[in-house]
């Protein structure tokens, strides 16, 4: 595969209501952080363009609503993804609480049969004192999973790029396996020694 032509990827961030999924995204893709936002309704998504070992990406990344009302709706916006972030806020146990619930629905609607799908956790608002889930409790959950953690913040900009920089390589290296697998697959030659048959 050429490493510099330019693949698109779909990212998809999951997660409870309010962990920050919105302020991640447009720290990542803009660079800025406001304290007050709308609760996303079903889902916003945003593009960015990076370089990833020499290959140029073009990042679609979904933004989701975390409301209950809408989780439903959310999970039609899986289809075709790439990677995903899971986020929670360390400041709200209920929110780490509920990864397991995301990370159960999105596997099962995309890739039922591929526990390794390329995903990230994001413990967000570290720079809030009165933090209810330790890294150590998060990092341990991540471990059992075979998932890489992050703790973040979007207000103060901490691990964002990284997070976002380890899951489109993660994406990459599968979107790049899946290429070759299909090419390897579809391209089945018959041995010479093998006789022809004949038509008519």
């Amino acid at each position: 595969m050429n490493a510099s032509k330019k693949v698109d990827l779909k990212i998809i961030i999951v997660g409870a209501l309010g962990v920050g999924k919105t302020s991640l995204l447009l720290r990542y893709v803009h660079k800025t952080f406001h304290e007050d936002y709308q609760t996303t309704l079903g889902a916003s998504v945003l593009y960015k363009m990076v370089m990833v070992d020499s290959t140029p990406l073009k990042l679609q990344i979904w933004d989701t609503g975390g409301q209950e009302r809408f989780r439903s709706m959310v999970s039609t916006f899986y289809k075709g993804s790439d990677g995903c972030v899971l986020a929670f806020d360390v400041t709200d146990r209920d929110s780490f609480e509920s990864l397991n619930y995301w990370r159960k629905d999105f596997l099962q609607k995309v890739v039922p049969a591929e526990q390794s799908f390329p995903m990230v956790v994001l413990g967000n608002k570290i720079d809030l004192k009165e933090q209810e889930v330790s890294k150590e409790e998060a990092s341990l959950w991540c471990l059992k999973k075979n998932i890489a953690y992050f703790e973040v913040s979007a207000k103060d900009d901490i691990n964002v790029v990284q997070a976002f920089e380890t899951l489109s390589r993660q994406a990459l290296s599968r979107y790049r396996g899946t290429i070759e697998s299909y090419l390897t697959d579809s391209i089945k030659l018959i041995p010479e020694d093998e006789p022809r048959k004949k038509c008519c």
